[in-house]
């Protein structure tokens, strides 16, 4: 277990027509509220774990190419996602309510856009073969990932081609 001053870092799915790391550069202070988070597990990561500061590969998910699109960070404290309540939100959620809301969300800042890097090219390096983005059946959106995955993922060349 790490203490609060150590940070952490995080995998993030992200569908790019929805929330694209170009979305989120252009963001004001290239920040956007990660919202529509509806699995118990990515929540309890939001609620217990994550802290500001902790490093995200920004992954775009459900498209062409699913992969590793850019880097950022957690810029802002947990809070109510209030598309929960709205009936009108594909997020809503009937069985919470403001009194006893289910559902967090929280800032994420957009550092900058990588080159893409697909699940092919994780795969092929044997010190990514743990990371649960990799892992058959893994659906969830937001997923750990070690320092040691983290700091191999830096030596990899990360320049956009754009």
């Amino acid at each position: 277990m790490t203490d609060a001053s150590t940070p952490r870092y995080w995998l993030m799915k992200n569908e790019p027509d929805a929330y694209s790391i170009d979305h989120a550069l252009a963001a004001p202070g290239q920040t956007i509220a990660w919202d529509g988070v509806r699995n118990y597990q990515a929540r309890n990561y939001m609620r217990d774990q994550m802290r500001v500061g902790d490093g995200v590969l920004y992954w775009h998910s459900s498209c062409a190419e699913p992969g590793i699109y850019g880097l950022a960070r957690i810029a802002g404290g947990l809070r109510v996602d209030d598309s929960q309540f709205d009936p009108a939100s594909p997020y809503y959620d009937p069985k919470s309510s403001p009194d006893r809301p289910r559902w967090l969300l929280l800032d994420v800042q957009a550092l900058r856009k990588t080159r893409p890097i697909l699940i092919p090219e994780l795969r092929e390096h044997a010190a990514l073969q743990g990371m649960r983005v990799l892992q058959r059946g893994n659906r969830l959106s937001i997923t750990e990932v070690t320092p040691a995955e983290w700091d191999y993922i830096q030596r990899v060349p990360l320049q956009s081609a754009t």
